[in-house]
Order: structure tokens, then sequence, then C-alpha cells
């Protein structure tokens, strides 16, 4: 059973920069990125390839809008640490489209994809790891509209789940970790400038 590491955060938390960090750290083998965003415009477009061209080029990329738990379950030979970014965008996949976000077959179709990650994670060999980035969504205010307010809920149970199967669990907050659960691994002073913090924390999503 492999190691499951949730990472919550807000937008530009550094969340995403944590779960890259940690598995820069670990040199036991090969990393597989699990995008699950969508390149819907431009701007989108643009953002993913900043963020593949920001990883190590000998990571490898799996594009998994939906069905992520599965995709991975067909991947997982050779590789010792996996990042699922993010389950966020993996809720909204779910959403777009659906007249009703309210409806029974929307969030049974949401807690099957946690279901799934959660399996994948457990399928992993002993000594390796997956870690997966989620929004921290209960902290704001009540969005105004039923498809946001269905989003939250969705997002917020689906973290829930997560976070009762995880080993370690972390929150983001300005691009510092706040252990929720386990043990964090020992994290590096940094020497970067003040400058370089903050281009990192842009970076992040």
């Amino acid at each position: 059973m492999g190691e499951l590491i949730l990472i919550l955060g807000g937008a530009r938390s550094g969340k995403s920069a944590e779960a890259v960090r940690i598995a820069r750290q670990i040199q036991d083998g090969q990393v597989l990125f699990v995008a699950t965003a969508e390149p819907g415009d431009d701007e989108m477009h643009f953002r993913i390839e900043k963020h593949r061209a920001e990883r190590p080029a000998h990571w490898h990329t799996l594009e998994a809008p939906c069905n992520v738990g599965k995709a991975i379950g067909r991947q997982l030979q050779g590789y010792s640490t996996v990042i699922v970014d993010c389950i966020t965008f993996l809720v909204s996949n779910l959403l777009v489209d659906k007249p009703d976000p309210y409806a029974e077959e929307v969030r049974e179709r949401v807690v099957q994809e946690i279901e799934e990650i959660v399996t994948a994670a457990n399928s992993m060999p002993c000594a390796s790891r997956m870690i997966v980035v989620s929004n921290e969504v209960g902290t704001g205010l009540a969005p105004l509209t039923p498809l946001g307010r269905a989003f939250r809920d969705l997002v917020g149970q689906a973290n829930q789940t997560l976070a009762a199967a995880s080993d370690r669990a972390v929150l983001m907050v300005a691009g510092l970790p706040l252990v929720l659960r386990g043990e964090e691994s020992q994290r590096p002073i940094s020497t970067s400038s003040g400058s370089e913090v903050y281009a990192t924390a842009v970076r992040d999503e």
C-alpha cells in the first residue's frame, strides 16, 4: 500500500509548488504527474504549458480530466511517485454542462472518482506515494449561484474523504505548510531572495 499525501490550500497558497517540492526530494524512481485541467481557452492553454515547462523534463505527464483513478491504475508500473493536480479541476470537469449540479448522479460520479483515486493509491507498492492536490473551499463566503454552491459542497466532501484516507495531510497558507495529519519530512531552509519566493508563489495555481 502506497502513502497517500493530501495537500490543501487556497488559490496561490503554494499547494502545487509543495507537491512538486516533495516529489523532487524523493530520488527513488520515476514521477507521474496527472493533470486534470483542460485547456478550454487560450489563457488556460498558456497556464498548462507554463506549468509543464516548470516541471523536470524527465517526469511523465498523464492528462486525465476524468476517470483519474482508473487512468492511474493503468500507468502505475515503474512509477514510485504520482502527483494528482488537482481535485478541484476534476470536480469542475464533472459539473460542466450538467443541467442540475445537485443531481444524485453527479454526486455519485464524484464519490466514485475519489474512491477510485484512493484505490489506486492503495494499489501502489509500500515504498511509493501518491500526492493529491486540492483547494480548500470552506473559508470563503457562500457562493451566490446554485452551481457554485454545488461545486463547493462536492469539493468539500471529496477533501474530507481524501483526508480520512490519507497518511499525511497538509494545509498550505502563504507558501507555508501546516501539517494536519502525519509527519512532514524535514523542510530545507530556503536561501531564495524575496523576489524568487514571490515568483514561486505566483506560479502556483
